[in-house]
């Protein structure tokens, strides 16, 4: 009996060995040809890849606070999370991962609001809730701006480094409107020149003066320094 018992322990051991090795065999991962990618919901993930598209609309959706919502809500609440990501309309796949975390931030930050306000919500819970409201609706903002400066909206910078301004005219660095709106127009020989804007005279380089008299080389007579003091007479 102890010989069996020791048979069956063994077995026990190599049948769990051999489980473990199956555990360890490499996975093999199918790459596609980037030829081949047809790209057709590039419109919600912004690669050309719909593996890449199908996995960030689902990690879109698993942020939704979807727990009390009947079968009809949490089909809208998908479909207004796909409409959403179709509206940002993200370019290319880091567009994709900024828009996804702008929806998420976006759902956490209003389901925050909404617990902070509900009517057996303790001071500490509104304040907590509130508290964590406002650093999503933070990261937000730094979400949104991170997209906008990656597709160019941010603030550009003008460097000026000739300018030249003639006699009668005043140069004017920036836009400049014109009576009837917007801007004028460049010439099309200047296309580099600044917009010109008539205004106050600046001073050009050579500017027509008027004489001003001044001092010469010429020697003078100075007055006497001592003056003659009349004393009066001692009484």
């Amino acid at each position: 009996m102890g010989i069996k018992n020791e048979d069956s322990v063994m077995s026990t051991v190599m049948s769990t060995k051999k489980t473990a090795a199956d555990d360890k065999k490499a996975t093999t991962i199918v790459a596609n040809d980037p030829d081949d990618l047809k790209g057709t919901l590039k419109r919600i993930g912004g690669s050309q890849s719909d593996h890449w598209n199908n996995i960030l609309v689902n990690q879109t959706i698993r942020t939704l606070w979807i727990k009390h919502s009947d079968k009809e809500t949490q089909d809208q609440q998908c479909s207004a999370t796909v409409a959403a990501l179709i509206g940002i309309g993200p370019k290319d796949e880091l567009e994709g991962m900024i828009a996804a975390q702008l929806l998420a931030a976006h759902n956490a930050a209003m389901e925050c609001y909404r617990r902070a306000m509900l009517g057996e919500q303790t001071f500490e819970g509104r304040r907590e809730n509130l508290g964590q409201a406002n650093k999503l609706s933070r990261t937000y903002a730094v979400l949104l701006d991170a997209l906008n400066h990656h597709r160019g909206k941010g603030q550009q910078k003008v460097t000026v480094e000739h300018v030249h301004v003639h006699s009668g005219g005043q140069a004017v660095v920036g836009m400049v409107e014109t009576p009837g709106g917007g801007c004028q127009p460049k010439s099309k020989e200047q296309p580099h020149a600044i917009a010109f804007a008539p205004g106050i005279e600046m001073s050009s380089a050579n500017p027509e003066r008027s004489t001003v008299p001044s001092t010469s080389d010429a020697e003078r007579s100075l007055p006497d320094a001592r003056r003659n003091v009349t004393r009066r007479p001692e009484e």
